[in-house]
């Protein structure tokens, strides 16, 4: 089979109704919103939620965000392949939540940004803002198109429908509703469609086994998946998505208060865990029913982002609904992200390039915020062409937060807990960790490690019940499965690798971000002592304060209650009571 089309199925009637239920519930928000919301005629109340959001639906608003399509698709795929180790993530996620709560959000909280690159022109200067900026729309651009071109594969593998007319629906829709209700609208749709995500990964966990692949602790960075990669890659990832991303910050700071905005912080850690459990069990299940018959390496499916979409039609086929229940859990997760970034998207350029230069009512600003969400939607289904070309798109996406968020969050690092960095170092620390991230995620596209450093579990078609000799296989060494079974049809490439081959672009794809921060905070903090930084002066508001800590109050909790307790009994300590006996005796004597 070419694996442009299954073929293990279609969709029935009551397949398409559920699917068609999703997208008029999530178009349907964005109309109520509009309707309500008609007296809130500024460009904040579009694109921030007037700042009267409650911590419940942002919580579940941040979960929904980036646990997209790709989490549906690719993180069993993950599993199936390499192991249940991407578990790992969980430690990672409890970092992030933690580094975010207590360092990123009291500072953004406390300047009332709409924009995070607001800050880079308070904290340094103009050229700062606007290189940012920039970043970030490549970044989500580049992001967005990947979960576009996502859910419309698993839709055409499942269906049959044309690949480019699901492109162009997931767009359409978020458009509309991002245009029509704004922040509001993203929000609420997120909170139901992270309902149908984990519905549709219920319906397929129903057998598991033999992928448990999971404690690696080996220190080699050229792994691609151990406990060291995931847990230290991913918390540079994810604090660069939860701390620094305009999506996720722009959801937390419209918390009408900064407890809402922690507690949504806190309780969307419940959600991340519970979307990463499903989808290791899903990989698992995978597993469970293809481990004698690989459908990869048989030729069936033509990329491991397909096995997903097959499994379903495979083995939820005859109930109808579930597999059109699978379909909209994917939808819904390239839908809750594609209208977050769309909304940051418009809220970034609005702030940073459209309202310094113009002088216009904000009447007319909150129109053109909607006309933004409008161009941008159309820009992501444009972008979503290029996807295609980026290979396994969980890597691929973690790939590009790693090249331009790295270097993104080191600046902003700098800018918050080093007082003496100054413009010129957060400029040249910027730009050095990004040429520095590109090199790296370059090279490892161009010359992707090998079998031995990525370590693929073992697949094979042996309980397979068609002749092999009937396929047309064709692949190269660094895809192809190590124990799949080999034919005359299978066709292999050994090139010599240099040293630069073998270890820098074979670092895990997963330290593309630590790699990236840790550059653009070194050279930043070398060139701002250099340049006189150490003597600058930075208002307070603009760094981390001790207050802004929650380890603070719970010091100052302890230590008044201390004092009042002291105040009420005094000290009780039997040793410093003999002390001061002591010393009382020796005073009178004396």
């Amino acid at each position: 089979m070419s694996g442009d089309t299954l073929g293990a199925g279609s969709f029935a009637v009551a397949d398409y109704v559920v699917f068609a239920l999703m997208l008029m519930v999530s178009a349907a928000v964005g109309v109520y919103f509009a309707w309500t919301g008609r007296g809130q005629r500024t460009s904040g109340d579009f694109l921030m939620g007037g700042r009267r959001l409650t911590a419940l639906p942002v919580s579940l608003s941040l979960t929904a965000s980036f646990m997209s399509a790709i989490t549906v698709l690719s993180n069993p795929a993950e599993v199936y392949r390499y192991g249940a180790s991407i578990g790992f993530y969980g430690f990672s996620y409890i970092i992030t939540i933690l580094v975010t709560s207590e360092v990123f959000l009291p500072v953004f909280y406390r300047l009332a940004v709409t924009s995070t690159y607001e800050y880079l022109e308070l904290r340094f200067n103009r050229a700062t803002r606007l290189l940012g900026t920039v970043l970030f729309i490549v970044q989500t651009i580049l992001y967005t198109g990947i979960v576009i071109y996502a859910p419309a594969l698993a839709l055409n593998q499942v269906t049959g429908m044309d690949l480019w007319g699901a492109v162009i629906s997931t767009g359409v829709v978020c458009t509309f509703y991002c245009t029509m209700g704004g922040l509001k609208a993203v929000v609420w749709t997120d909170v139901f469609q992270l309902g149908v995500m984990l519905a549709g990964f219920l319906s397929v966990i129903v057998r598991s086994g033999g992928r448990l692949h999971f404690w690696d602790f080996d220190t080699n960075p050229l792994r691609r998946h151990t406990f060291w990669t995931i847990t230290i890659g991913g918390t540079f990832v994810w604090v660069s998505i939860y701390g620094i991303n305009q999506a996720q910050v722009q959801r937390y700071i419209s918390c009408k208060s900064i407890h809402h905005a922690r507690a949504s912080l806190y309780i969307n850690l419940l959600g991340l865990g519970s979307i990463l459990l499903c989808s290791v069990f899903a990989g698992m299940c995978l597993y469970s029913v293809y481990k004698n018959c690989d459908p990869w390496t048989a030729g069936l499916v033509s990329a491991p982002d397909q096995l997903m979409p097959y499994l379903v039609m495979d083995i939820l086929g005859d109930y109808p609904g579930l597999p059109g229940l699978f379909v909209a859990a994917a939808y819904s997760g390239s839908l809750s992200t594609v209208s977050s970034s769309i909304n940051a998207l418009a809220a970034v350029t609005m702030e940073d390039v459209i309202k310094p230069h113009t002088n216009v009512s904000e009447k007319h600003l909150s129109f053109i915020s909607k006309g933004l969400s409008f161009t941008f939607g159309v820009l992501c289904i444009g972008m979503a062409g290029l996807a295609s070309l980026m290979g396994g798109i969980l890597q691929a996406a973690i790939s590009i937060f790693g090249i331009i968020g790295g270097p993104l969050l080191g600046l902003f690092t700098l800018g918050i807990l080093c007082p003496f960095a100054n413009s010129k170092g957060a400029l040249s620390g910027l730009v050095a960790g990004l040429v520095v991230s590109l090199w790296v995620g370059i090279g490892a596209h161009i010359y992707p490690p090998p079998p031995e450093l990525t370590r693929p579990l073992p697949l094979t078609t042996e309980g397979c019940n068609f002749t092999t000799d009937s396929l047309n296989w064709t692949s190269t060494v660094e895809d192809f499965p190590p124990c799949a079974p080999f034919s005359d049809h299978v066709s292999f490439s050994f090139t010599a690798r240099s040293a630069l081959e073998d270890h820098w672009y074979s670092l895990s794809y997963l330290y593309f971000s630590p790699i990236g921060t840790i550059i653009s905070m070194s050279v930043g903090l070398i060139i701002s002592v250099f340049t006189g930084g150490y003597w600058q002066k930075v208002e307070p508001r603009l760094t981390l304060m001790k207050e802004d800590t929650t380890l603070y109050y719970l010091i100052k909790f302890f230590k008044d209650r201390v004092s009042e307790r002291e105040k009420k009994f005094g000290n009780t300590n039997l040793a410093f009571r003999d002390t001061e006996l002591d010393f009382t005796k020796s005073s009178i004597s004396t």
